[in-house]
């Protein structure tokens, strides 16, 4: 007896657990987990929809013909609940691969608002759906195959998962529609349905304790691919409510890193748009109706064209109509403002616009009407001496003409008659017969002006100072060049020619021959010209001799 005692003893506790773990096993953990919509049915998962329909119609009976008197039970949604699910080929494929039941919420809000009803007072089936498949966009189809392109492709990728079992899905068409277009030009757009199980189930997360693929926001789910990102250690999922607001802008914020652009009333734009940015940056003011965020194109373009534009938003209010039509001529809004050189009109763009119709706008005014010589726009302009001319790679010899001083009045001045000068050059008709050597002094500067050998420009004497006091090196260059050294310094724009040869970096200014004015060059023989030669305008600013294109008084240095 005694060593039956020490034996129970010894061994009591392992028995105890074993007892446990059997009941753990075959009690407590099934009921820990609600039962799968098979089991509620009472079919095998493998079973054919007519035996699921079979079995639901057995069970439906015991309850259809009380349905005037009897009271609704959990167990009887829980039923309907499965058989919506398990009766639909979508829903069902959902449910078994992905472990996905849109219903699951239907269902306990069912169970709330039919508590103690009549079975005459259900309405079923639980959850409508249409039977249209997705509203039609511009993203693409993606498949296990040409995600695989896909991912070879530069951009950020922003892709849409979704069912045709999914009634939130449907519910989002309209949703995505509108989101594709507001990111177009901006990030690439795809959508996957769960039919692709194999690019589903790798886009999907994964169960840690059962390794089953599952989407943990639901469905339909919003997964980025940032531009630099093409793996699913770098892909980052959305959260967020599902809204067209919310999701293009986590898209252009989060993913893209798009800056934002802000709405100012009248003092603020002044001081931080037009100010604040500088005299070489074209002002671009978007006039709104709705006062919504920018869209994602002119966020982008805020990033692309920085160092030649600054950005604002305008809420339009009729109030000040007035104020806004005095200021930039414009008189109803959407309309996109461009302010460009001092005293010139601004360009107002009325209506609505995408991101082609703006990259247009933006290509065609992010300079000013007479382009600033800067380094970012030196090559474009063709006044580089390592670059080509705007008339093509071949061209041999080419010109510009540039107006230098000091910020101020008097370079505005200056700017404005350069412009009229410009404007002479481009509006002038030259004979298509006519040979370059028989045409005038100022129909050989349309010529070259229009054959883009000739370009004009505005240089800011103060920012660009070692340009400018390299090509006005004289006594008096401070008047034009640096900063001021006094406040009563004089300031004296300055305007002078730079001729340019291809393939010759060397600086060699030729003083041998004095010609009458600038334009006899372009009929002088090109051999042995210098690649760069300084020609300084000497004539007056005022009156009409500043206003012929001739340029009268420009002599060789």
């Amino acid at each position: 007896m005694a060593s039956a005692a020490v034996i129970a003893k010894r061994y009591a506790i392992p028995i105890i657990l074993v007892v446990l773990a059997v009941i753990w096993q075959l009690v407590i953990l099934p009921t820990s987990f609600p039962r799968s919509h098979y089991d509620v049915i009472g079919v095998k998962q493998n079973s054919t929809s007519e035996e699921i329909i079979e079995a639901y119609q057995g069970l439906a009976l015991q309850w259809h013909s009380y349905k005037d008197t009897e009271i609704i039970t959990e167990n009887v949604i829980e039923i309907q609940h499965a058989f919506e699910v398990l009766s639909n080929q979508f829903r069902r494929r959902d449910y078994d691969l992905f472990n996905f039941d849109e219903l699951q919420d239907v269902a306990k809000a069912a169970k709330k608002q039919y508590a103690g009803d009549k079975f005459s007072r259900l309405k079923l089936p639980l959850l409508k759906m249409s039977e249209t498949d997705l509203i039609d966009d511009n993203s693409e189809v993606l498949t296990a195959e040409n995600f695989k392109s896909m991912l070879g492709e530069e951009g950020t990728w922003l892709i849409l998962v979704y069912s045709l079992g999914s009634g939130n899905s449907q519910q989002f068409a309209h949703s995505w529609k509108k989101i594709v277009d507001w990111l177009d030009g901006v990030a690439n757009t795809g959508k996957v349905e769960l039919g692709e199980v194999q690019l589903a189930s790798y886009l999907a997360e994964r169960n840690r304790a059962t390794g089953h693929p599952f989407f943990r926001y639901g469905l339909p789910s919003i997964i980025a691919f940032p531009r630099t990102c093409r793996r699913l250690d770098c892909l980052v999922r959305y959260s967020g409510e599902l809204n067209v607001d919310a999701i293009v802008d986590w898209t252009a914020t989060d993913i893209l890193g798009l800056p934002r652009i802000l709405y100012y009333s009248l003092e603020p734009l002044v001081t931080e748009v037009i100010r604040k940015p500088g005299p070489h940056k074209v002002k671009v003011i978007c006039f709104s109706k709705t006062g919504q965020r920018a869209a994602p194109f002119l966020r982008q373009a805020v990033r692309d064209y920085s160092a030649y534009a600054s950005f604002g938003l305008v809420l339009w209010r009729e109030e000040n109509a007035t104020l806004w039509w005095n200021m930039f001529g414009v008189d109803s809004a959407p309309a996109i403002v461009f302010l460009k050189d001092p005293g010139a009109e601004p360009v107002v763009h009325y209506g609505a616009t995408n991101s082609s119709v703006f990259h247009n706008l933006m290509e065609q005014h992010k300079s000013h009407a007479l382009p600033q010589l800067r380094s970012i726009t030196s090559m474009d302009l063709g006044c580089d001496v390592k670059g080509y001319s705007r008339a093509g790679n071949d061209t041999l010899t080419w010109y510009c003409v540039i107006v230098a001083g000091k910020l101020g009045s008097k370079l505005s001045k200056a700017r404005e008659i350069m412009r009229s000068v410009q404007d002479n050059l481009t509006n002038e008709v030259i004979p298509g017969t006519a040979s370059i050597s028989s045409l005038p002094d100022s129909l050989v500067a349309a010529y070259a002006f229009q054959q883009k050998r000739l370009t004009l420009a505005w240089l800011d004497g103060d920012a660009q100072k070692k340009y400018c006091f390299f090509y006005l090196h004289s006594e008096n260059v401070f008047e034009t060049c640096g900063p001021r050294r006094y406040a009563e310094e004089e300031d004296v724009p300055r305007v002078f020619l730079v001729r340019y040869r291809r393939n010759n970096s060397e600086v060699n200014i030729d003083v041998k021959q004095q010609y009458k004015n600038i334009w006899d060059t372009f009929r002088e023989d090109e051999e042995g010209l210098a690649s760069q030669l300084v020609a300084k305008y000497n004539g007056s600013m005022e009156g009409p001799e500043a206003h012929n294109p001739s340029l009268k008084g420009c002599h060789i240095c």
